[in-house]
């Protein structure tokens, strides 16, 4: 169940815990050490990954636990 300070699903309309980062570039607008996030649970990974990964912007997955925002961000 989700809180205030409980990270949630970037899917539209989903309010799920967050469970994985999705880390994307837009080569076109974004320096390429840049690194935007999206947030994901379960049910809503692959699509998301799928969405960023077919415009050449999906860079990494990572478990929400072990993320680490790169320096500067």
């Amino acid at each position: 169940m989700s809180d205030e300070t409980t990270p949630i699903c970037s899917a539209k309309g989903c309010r799920a815990d967050a469970v994985w980062v999705l880390a994307w570039n837009n080569p076109k607008i974004h320096t390429p050490e840049r690194r935007k996030t999206w947030l994901a649970c379960d049910e809503h990974r692959e699509h998301l990954s799928q969405f960023l990964g077919v415009r050449g912007f999906l860079k990494d997955v990572v478990e929400l636990k072990d993320w680490q925002a790169p320096d500067g961000a």
